[in-house]
């Protein structure tokens, strides 16, 4: 279950607090880091030293210039953030985003990936919408800044905790039952490749205007994330847009 958790950081710009998170990580049995733009070489003196013995972790990171890229193949996407600055999201405690992995983790090909934004400025909103649910870590309201490689602390320690306690269940669970692959959640990619048809196909018909967008696709976006689809429910509905482009008024098409 832990190897196929992902820590992100985006555009980190202290080599130190990548090794502190590689620490982090190791400490807690994770091991799957990619950096999202980072503001500086990752590989450093001080990201090695602040390692402590985990320098395999940032050595072995993945860097990659967006978020879509680091995030692709996954089926959960959780943002950590402080309370959601516009358009209200679905919100777990880091227990909460714990009791969920082994359920999340079930099928061969999930994947979730645990998101974490600039030291300076957190995740913007885009970034934010892109994630299934956010999580927000109840630190103390007078006091509530929290270094980078603390807060990958915090939710990796309840995905160890998770671990710990869903183990000896799995073992069992695995002789009951295979998992069907029908049943497979879509990935983030799957999901992005949705959205844009679905945006297409909004405009195409006059639903949507982009110039005066109404947080039209922000709310759709939030809608669908929830709903959690599976891979096979996601292509229907590709298939519903398919079809009602082609009924479209041919000088509305884009």
């Amino acid at each position: 279950m832990l190897e196929r958790i992902r820590i992100v950081l985006i555009g980190t710009s202290h080599p130190g607090n990548i090794g502190a998170t590689a620490r982090a990580m190791h400490n807690m049995g994770l091991s799957d880091l990619s950096l999202v733009a980072p503001r500086g070489e990752p590989i450093t003196a001080d990201s090695v030293s602040r390692a402590s013995g985990a320098d395999h972790v940032v050595h072995d990171a993945r860097v990659v210039d967006t978020l879509e890229e680091a995030v692709a193949d996954c089926t959960l996407t959780v943002g950590a953030s402080a309370r959601s600055r516009t358009l209200p999201w679905p919100m777990l405690s880091p227990r909460e985003l714990g009791d969920r992995l082994p359920q999340e983790l079930a099928g061969p090909e999930a994947r979730v990936a645990l998101i974490f934004g600039r030291e300076d400025s957190g995740l913007t909103n885009a970034e934010l919408q892109r994630c299934h649910a956010h999580v927000h870590i109840p630190t103390n309201p007078d006091f509530s800044s929290l270094n980078l490689a603390a807060a990958v602390q915090v939710l990796a320690y309840e995905c160890r905790q998770a671990w710990l306690t869903a183990e000896p269940a799995a073992a069992d669970e695995a002789l009951a039952c295979e998992p069907t692959p029908d049943l497979a959640l879509a990935s983030h990619a799957e999901l992005e490749h949705y959205f844009a048809h679905l945006e297409r196909t909004l405009v195409a018909i006059g639903f949507h205007d982009p110039a005066k967008p109404r947080q039209l696709m922000a709310r759709l976006r939030r809608f669908t994330l929830r709903a959690r689809p599976e891979r096979m429910e996601l292509n229907i509905l590709r298939g519903i847009l398919s079809d009602t482009e082609k009924l479209a008024p041919p000088h509305e098409r884009r």
